[in-house]
């Protein structure tokens, strides 16, 4: 193998760049050419394809978003745009991929293996930390932090005017970031869609609470089966008939998805990175790398993609348990 390219698919997440840097650096460390591949499978299509020197990654270890774009491509999900995709990658010479992104981009990846052959590893990139086959996500780390520095800032409001705060994260299927920033931040619940959510149970113990707390926080995963946190604090507060309190919500949205990346994901992005290279050396194809327990571990596309990552049931026991 003489040359790969890179490239960021789906919705951008901090640490991204630090990706990138590593696998330019680590490709050019073991003797190969790299491209790198702007605005993903939109890009493949359209031959937006350039050449990487070390240089090309200086100063981005720190940059939240992605330096090579990033894009859907509806035309690459059907056959006559992977065919284009696949012709640019001839013409350049490029004999493998490192694919960095989630669900979408290793679908995508998959098929495209299937179709042409051309041996992709990819790097588990997307906040949301809803990928089996790796401890965390690159991403995910920064956006939980992000979430809980929000969280902290609204506290101090809450406690000075005793008000219900419902403040909603990020997580259509997976409710990780809930979980961490509602520990991190103290709240006193979290819905997430992993788990039914009990509102009479939450009005019950809100109740219960005003004899020993003023103000009160709770966590809301976008994809709550309940709904967003403007609905959810609808029905609740109509089932509190309380007009002395006073219910707010906030809403963090994309904010998690930008700022320059923590220490921690900085770390995970570049160890993928360098391992994503070496498996394509070692001739790892239709696989994703990722790290278990502090190792390097290489996770099928079809496992990442049709496995469920769990929640860690202890963490929902300990939110209940610090929110007496």
């Amino acid at each position: 193998m003489k040359k790969i390219a890179v490239f960021t698919s789906g919705g951008d997440s901090p640490g991204m760049n630090a990706c990138v840097r590593s696998v330019v650096r680590t490709a050019i460390y073991k003797g190969l050419d790299v491209y790198g591949i702007y605005h993903g499978y939109e890009g493949m299509i359209d031959g937006n394809i350039k050449r990487l020197q070390s240089g090309s990654v200086s100063n981005i270890v720190q940059r939240g978003g992605t330096i090579l774009k990033s894009a859907r491509s509806q035309e690459f999900r059907t056959p006559e745009g992977r065919k284009k995709a696949y012709e640019n990658l001839v013409k350049h010479g490029i004999e493998g991929i490192v694919a960095i992104g989630g669900d979408g981009t290793f679908t995508g990846a998959k098929i495209f293996f299937e179709e042409y052959g051309i041996p992709t590893v990819g790097c588990p990139g997307t906040i949301d930390n809803d990928i089996y086959g790796t401890d965390y996500t690159i991403g995910f780390d920064t956006a939980v932090n992000t979430a809980l520095e929000a969280i902290d800032k609204i506290r101090d409001t809450a406690a000075a005017h005793d008000r219900i705060f419902f403040i909603e994260v990020m997580g259509r299927d997976a409710g990780f970031i809930a979980v961490e920033s509602a520990i991190g931040g103290g709240a006193e619940f979290v819905m997430v869609p992993e788990t039914k959510t009990d509102l009479d149970a939450v009005v019950k113990s809100l109740k219960n609470l005003r004899k020993t707390k003023t103000s009160s926080i709770i966590v809301v995963a976008e994809g709550d089966e309940e709904g967003n946190a403007e609905e959810i604090m609808a029905k609740v507060k109509s089932k509190i008939k309380d007009n002395t309190k006073e219910f707010k919500v906030t809403t963090l949205g994309h904010i998690q998805r930008g700022g320059s990346p923590t220490a921690r994901d900085r770390v995970l992005a570049s160890r993928c990175g360098m391992a994503a290279v070496e498996g394509l050396i070692a001739g790892k194809v239709n696989c994703m790398a990722g790290i278990m327990n502090q190792e390097v571990v290489y996770t099928p596309f079809s496992d990442c993609i049709g496995k469920t990552k769990q929640l860690i049931p202890d963490q929902l026991k300990l939110i209940d348990i610090l929110s007496i």
